[in-house]
């Protein structure tokens, strides 16, 4: 063996002339390979007047006295280039892009920054751009703006661009966290399960959703906005001549329990635009037969939040409650705390108002 395996540098043989020639190979050698810095990593011809002992790494498509070193390092030494040839793992200084460079094996990257075009990164632990990761977040970065774009079809791509995130299994998360001063506010995806949420906090703590999508039906739910339909399950007795509050005493569905039973009242969590309906029903006591039905919907309790619905022929109607008489149909803008109730008036005569057609719903729109 006459040369080292790495640098191949060459040995002092026995019994060999001239012994200071071969040493003094070594040395130069290593002069231009040890904390090795080099000028330039682009240029693909050699510079005209170039300082003894200058390194260069040699660029593609090399021509002149670099042709067939691209990639290698080009060592200018007693008025001659030498060519060093890097193996995996040979580190340099690019003195025009202060920075540091790897040899990979087929190129060479920079170690402080991103890969040149076309390179890869695979299985890297770790990821920080423009800040450090860590075990909790492998990728990070700092940054003002991010852009993702599809590769155009001209470019050989589909012209199409998909953003894939993965979950093991529908009692995982897989979603985006917004995020003020690192706490979370808002987060979007499959969380808990395959249908879709999108849920707020104003403490980063306690979450409430505000739209899901199932994931079967696809149907759409908005569960925080403010919403009823109120019943009764038993025929409300209604005295003569007398506005009195029906008794809405069940509900099929009072998300953020807004409308309450016992005081048979829709309360408003907050400012807003609201619509309210009613169907409105008649049933006669007896013999009974007012000479008019009225109803109405009370904003807190003494204002008309609509003008009164009256329906005046109501021997037209079914004696058994088994017609809707009247409906009621309104869009207000209330404050945080007021209530609206559903009224009703028979004039002349008693009456009741029958379980069997007798609704008040109500919901928040913005």
């Amino acid at each position: 063996m006459e040369q080292t395996s790495n640098l191949g540098l060459p040995y002092i043989m026995p019994s060999q002339a001239q012994k200071h020639v071969t040493h003094n190979e070594a040395i130069r050698r290593l002069d231009g390979v040890v904390q090795l810095a080099v000028r330039d990593r682009d240029l693909a011809a050699p510079p005209a007047s170039p300082d003894d002992g200058a390194c260069y790494i040699v660029g593609a498509a090399a021509t002149g006295a670099w042709e067939g070193w691209d990639g290698s390092v080009a060592y200018f030494v007693d008025g001659a280039w030498e060519k060093l040839v890097p193996a995996s793992g040979w580190r340099a200084f690019v003195v025009d892009e202060n920075r540091l460079v790897a040899f990979d094996g087929t190129g060479w990257q920079p170690i402080n920054g991103l890969p040149e075009s076309g390179a890869e990164i695979q299985n890297a632990a770790l990821f920080g751009f423009g800040m450090g990761a860590d075990a909790d977040n492998p990728f990070a970065a700092r940054l003002d703006k991010a852009l993702w774009t599809a590769r155009y079809a001209a470019e050989g791509g589909t012209g199409s661009l998909f953003y894939t995130m993965n979950k093991e299994s529908p009692a995982g998360d897989v979603g985006f966290l917004f995020q003020t001063g690192f706490v979370t506010k808002a987060t979007a995806g499959l969380m808990g399960t395959d249908g879709w949420r999108l849920a707020v906090s104003a403490d980063g703590a306690a979450f409430k959703d505000a739209l899901r999508a199932d994931e079967s039906s696809g149907r759409v739910s908005l569960p925080s906005n403010p919403k009823f339909l109120g019943l009764i399950n038993y025929d409300q007795y209604v005295a003569a001549d007398t506005w009195q509050t029906v008794a809405i005493n069940n509900t099929l569905a009072n998300d953020q329990m807004t409308f309450d039973t016992g005081t048979n009242r829709f309360t408003a969590p907050a400012d807003g635009l609201y619509r309210f309906g009613a169907t409105i029903g008649w049933k006669q006591n007896g013999a009974n037969l007012p000479t008019v039905l009225k109803a109405k919907l009370l904003l807190n309790g003494t204002v008309d939040l609509c003008a009164p619905l009256v329906k005046g022929d109501v021997s037209s109607l079914a004696v058994d409650g088994s017609e809707t008489a009247l409906h009621l149909h309104v869009m207000a803008g209330l404050t945080a705390g007021d209530t609206v109730e559903l009224a009703q008036f028979f004039g002349g005569l008693d009456g009741y108002v029958p379980a069997t057609v007798t609704q008040f719903f109500g919901e928040w729109l913005a």
